[in-house]
């Protein structure tokens, strides 16, 4: 019988600790800081760009209006998203596993 090495785990590497850490938080929040100002310019722009083709006037509100929500809505996924990864990184208070709130009966 030949030799099967074990399945890995699918558990990404950690990422360490220290100022690289705080790096890749920062540049985190930094990309939703442009987002959804991001988002506005390229729905309006689009609706600017309809408005010119198709002699329309209100191609470009509905743009800026879609643009608006677009970015909101991934800033808030992001935000939750991020919320649950620090909630499962959050580590046991006090060193103690059996004094933690989600362990008590």
């Amino acid at each position: 019988m030949p030799y099967h090495r074990p399945i890995p785990d699918n558990q990404p590497p950690s990422k360490g600790s220290g100022a690289l850490r705080g790096y890749i938080e920062a540049e985190k929040l930094l990309h939703l800081a442009f987002v959804l100002p991001g988002a506005v310019a390229v729905f309006g722009g689009a609706g600017w760009w309809a408005d010119q083709r198709l002699h329309q006037h209100w191609i470009a509100i509905v743009g800026i209006v879609f643009g608006s929500v677009a970015g909101m809505v991934y800033v808030i996924q992001q935000a939750v998203a991020s919320e649950t990864k620090s909630e499962k990184e959050e580590p046991i208070q006090n060193g103690n596993e059996e004094e933690s709130p989600d362990k008590r009966p």
